[in-house]
C-alpha cells in the first residue's frame, strides 16, 4: 500500500481526485437502518446530488463517506480505503455540514483558517485561502465578525467557505443551500460546480429539486435505499 497522503500536501498540489467507490454501504443506529446497501461510483469533475425526504438517510450516507459514522461495506478513494475520519481527512475528503457547525466565539476568518492550520497549512497560506474563500461567498467584509454575530444564512456561507478553502478531492455538502436566499443559493451552487471543474468530486445532499437539477447526476434515497435517478 502506498504511503499515506498528508492532506496539507494534497491540497497544495491541487491533485485531481481519483475515483470514489461506495460499495454496499449500510449505516445502522441500533435497530434503525439509516442507509441500506448503497452502491455507486463518482469521478473527478462530477457534481452529484443525493436526494430524498427528511430522514431518508442523506446525511448518514455523506458522513459515512467522510469516515465519521460506522458502516459496513466498502468506501475507497482510488486504491485507498477511507476508514475513519482521520484517514478520510488525509485523503482530502471534506464535509460542509448541515447547520454550519461553527465555533460561535471565533470570527468568521478564524473558523475558516483554523481547520487549515490543523492539517499543516502555514499561517500565511491559511489566512490567504480563508480570505479568498470568504470573498467567494460574499463575506469579505465579515471576516472579523464573531460567528455568533452573523445571521443563519451568513453562518451557512462561512461553513461553505470553510469547505472551499480546503481544496478537497471529495467535497461533501450537506444541505448547503437550505438557509440561503435565492441569490446566495445560486452563488453557492456555482461555487460547488467550480469545485467539480477544478477536479474534485462534489456530492451534495439536498431536498431542493431545483438545486438537485443543477447537478450532473442524482442518487435518490428512499428509507435508506439508494436508486440512481440520473447518471453524469
Amino acid at each position: 500500500m502506498s504511503e499515506p497522503v498528508r492532506f496539507a500536501e494534497a491540497v497544495e498540489e491541487e491533485q485531481e481526485s481519483p475515483p470514489l467507490e461506495v460499495g454496499d454501504v449500510t449505516v445502522r443506529y441500533g435497530d434503525t437502518v439509516a442507509v441500506s446497501s448503497a452502491s455507486f461510483q463518482a469521478y473527478a469533475g462530477e457534481f452529484i446530488a443525493v436526494t430524498g425526504h427528511s430522514g431518508a438517510g442523506k446525511s448518514s450516507l455523506l458522513w459515512a463517506i467522510a469516515g465519521a459514522v460506522p458502516c459496513t461495506g466498502t468506501i475507497r478513494l482510488g486504491d485507498e480505503a477511507v476508514g475513519d475520519r482521520t484517514r478520510a481527512t488525509q485523503l482530502g475528503i471534506t464535509v460542509i455540514p448541515q447547520g454550519s457547525a461553527l465555533a460561535l466565539l471565533l470570527t468568521a476568518q478564524e473558523n475558516v483558517e483554523l481547520p487549515l492550520i490543523a492539517v499543516g497549512a502555514k499561517a500565511h497560506e491559511a489566512r490567504r485561502r480563508a480570505h479568498d474563500a470568504l470573498r467567494s461567498v460574499g463575506l469579505e467584509e465579515s471576516g472579523s465578525h464573531l460567528a455568533e454575530e452573523l445571521s443563519g444564512g451568513q453562518q451557512q456561507r462561512v461553513a461553505v467557505a470553510r469547505g472551499l478553502a480546503q481544496h478537497a478531492r471529495v467535497l461533501l455538502a450537506d444541505e448547503p443551500t437550505s438557509e440561503l436566499d435565492h441569490d446566495n443559493r445560486e452563488r453557492v451552487l456555482a461555487l460547488l460546480r467550480a469545485e467539480a471543474e477544478r477536479g474534485a468530486i462534489v456530492i451534495m445532499a439536498t431536498h431542493d429539486p431545483e438545486a438537485a437539477a443543477r447537478a450532473d447526476g442524482e442518487i435518490r434515497l428512499d428509507d435508506g435505499r439508494a436508486e440512481t435517478v440520473r447518471l453524469p
